[in-house]
């Protein structure tokens, strides 16, 4: 039986499919478990997120031995309109960069306050 995690109240920037997919890049062979456990997600829930992203294009699977290798479609555009053309790549690009820590540029602008 799936262990439902802690729950987040309010809203987040990035969704459950974006979470999954960025664990599934990060490692292609990762377990559902797993997969579930770094995204404070449950296992149906998870298995749920794969299928659509399967559905969509942008994921498949198959079989080696007793687990899944899952291969992620990069060129793929964003679902929503306003991402366009924005693809999978570009923006597993910027998950893995904030996870290495590594700079993003100067996305905010001056800071004001030194003025």
């Amino acid at each position: 039986m799936d262990r439902v995690p802690e729950s987040h109240a309010g809203w987040t920037f990035l969704t459950n499919h974006s979470r999954v997919l960025a664990a599934i890049a990060e490692n292609h062979t990762t377990r559902v478990r797993d997969i579930a456990a770094r995204c404070r997600l449950t296992e149906r829930a998870v298995q749920k997120i794969i299928a659509d992203l399967e559905e969509g294009g942008y994921l498949t699977h198959s079989r080696e031995g007793r687990s899944n290798v899952y291969r992620i479609a990069p060129d793929r555009v964003l679902r929503h309109p306003a991402d366009a053309p924005a693809t999978v790549a570009e923006l597993l690009s910027i998950l893995q960069r904030h996870e290495a820590g590594q700079p993003m540029g100067d996305l905010v602008g001056p800071d004001e306050s030194a003025n």
